[in-house]
């Protein structure tokens, strides 16, 4: 039996899920820790090996997800120094993220 998946686009990115997954996304704006949140942007939807693929999106279909927490990534430095010019310049930079679980599609 083929395992049920979506294609679901959230912060300007395609990811692949189905229940049970736990992945980081961009930072959703007002989503509470323990709440649900819904994406209506799913491109393509596979189920009992039918796979419907929508133009962009496919209608009615939905995926859940239970949020877990809101965070910021590691710090990434970012240095650029051009030799002979005495230039240097430091700054550092942490990306928000939401982690997500889907609970169903």
């Amino acid at each position: 039996m083929a395992k049920d998946f979506a294609i679901i686009l959230t912060g300007g990115k395609q990811y692949k899920v189905s229940a049970g997954d736990k992945l980081k996304v961009e930072n959703i704006e007002g989503a509470e820790e323990g709440g649900t949140v819904v994406f209506d942007a799913v491109l393509l939807r596979s189920s009992d090996g039918s796979v419907e693929v929508g133009a962009p999106h496919v209608a009615g279909a939905k995926a859940e997800a239970k949020v877990l927490r809101n965070a910021r990534e590691k710090k990434k430095i970012i240095f650029k120094y051009h030799p002979k010019t005495r230039s240097r310049r430091k700054k550092g930079h942490r990306q928000e993220f939401t982690e997500i679980e889907i609970t169903k599609i």
